[in-house]
């Protein structure tokens, strides 16, 4: 019978870790690089408020 092999194993999880880490830095480098980043997403969550405030009022 074949033994596993753990040491494959671990290093292809630490590759899909690094991989991971690779993808989130890139991700947050782009949103830190490109103007309104993060004001982006603010405006979004304010108009989806925004929305439900405007449909409360004509209701009440």
């Amino acid at each position: 019978m074949a033994k596993t092999n753990f040491q494959y194993e671990k290093r292809q999880r630490e590759l899909e870790k690094k991989k991971k880490a690779d993808e989130k830095a890139k991700r947050k480098a782009e949103l830190k690089n490109t103007p309104g980043g993060e004001g982006e997403a603010e405006p979004d969550e304010a108009d989806a408020d925004g929305d439900a405030a405007e449909g409360e009022t004509p209701a009440a």
